[in-house]
């Protein structure tokens, strides 16, 4: 089956920005093309005369961010998508699309994903890599397939580090929208007691499943559900973690109460700075008040209490 390969061209300066949020908003990968340093680090290793020709013609003042839109997907809704994220972030942009054949992306986007530490006590490590020396870290190990979470997005890693203070071996916790099962692997791993993660798409929940299944996590100390947070979620947690979008934080959140224990914490993640008030806005609706803020790039992690 073919993919669509959607094409998104900003400036360079924009290129890392623009990268985190269509990774946000798709679930088959991205990566980025940028030329702008190639004679630079042509000349380290070579002549610049052994630079192909071709090469030397791509643009040097703007980046291409690919996206990878499974055949399973409406390209038309992933533009749509884009087109209004990169709107919401002022980042002037064009989009453009292409089939790509499936065993292409399935070998080549593993190149850009390799071992890296996370906050004080993890290392994430892609399973078709060796973690190398990891000292004291934990090491998680990922295969992220087709669902988004690899923890090289800024909103992960965030959310990992401030997952980090709030994690005791007497943490239940509730991963929603849980993806790759990168935040629900890294809690067992941190020494929670059980991580429960729900999402409405089966093939997040199906990748989810398998990563746990490879390092020996399954239920009921890891469990994956497929559904609604309401009604495929019962019981009480003392973290309750969502790393997706602004707009999805705010449906949610008013859900979040009847599972996230007396004295526990909401995570939230994902959140693009541009979208700050409106999450604060709808998470006080709901009852929450922020305790802290954690900020990188751009994107924001929000750790929530019940207000008191």
């Amino acid at each position: 089956m073919d993919w669509t390969d959607v094409t998104v061209t900003v400036s360079r300066d924009q290129a890392e920005l623009a990268a985190a949020i269509a990774s946000m908003v798709v679930t088959g990968g991205v990566y980025v093309e940028d030329y702008g340093d190639l004679e630079e680090m042509v000349q380290e290793i070579a002549h610049i005369d052994l630079i192909d020709e071709d090469l030397l013609k791509k643009d040097r003042e703007n980046a291409v961010v690919h996206v990878y839109i499974s055949p399973e997907e409406n390209p038309a809704e992933a533009l749509g998508f884009l087109r209004e994220r990169f709107s919401e972030a002022n980042i002037p942009f064009s989009l453009g699309d292409q089939s790509v054949r499936e065993e292409d992306w399935a070998t080549n986007w593993k190149q850009y994903f390799h071992p890296q530490p996370v906050g004080k006590k993890l290392l994430i490590c892609p399973s078709w890599e060796e973690p190398g020396d990891v000292g004291d870290r934990a090491v998680l190990t990922l295969d992220p397939g087709m669902a988004f979470g690899t923890g090289e997005h800024a909103t992960t890693r965030l959310m990992l580090e401030a997952m980090e203070d709030y994690i005791t071996p007497d943490t239940h916790v509730l991963d929603v929208g849980c993806g790759s099962g990168i935040l629900s692997m890294a809690a067992l791993l941190l020494g929670a007691h059980n991580a429960v993660g729900v999402d409405i798409d089966p093939v997040a929940v199906k990748t989810a499943i398998e990563n746990g299944e490879r390092v020996g996590m399954t239920a009921p100390r890891y469990e994956m559900r497929l559904g609604n947070l309401a009604e495929a979620v019962e019981g009480e947690f003392q973290v309750v973690v969502a790393n997706i979008v602004a707009d999805a934080i705010c449906a949610l959140s008013p859900d979040v109460p009847r599972f996230l224990a007396k004295d526990g914490v909401y995570l939230v993640s994902g959140i693009i700075d541009t979208r700050e008030q409106d999450v604060l806005s709808a998470l006080a609706a709901c009852g929450f008040q922020v305790v802290d803020r954690k900020e990188s790039g751009g994107w924001l992690c929000l750790v929530t209490k019940k207000a008191v």
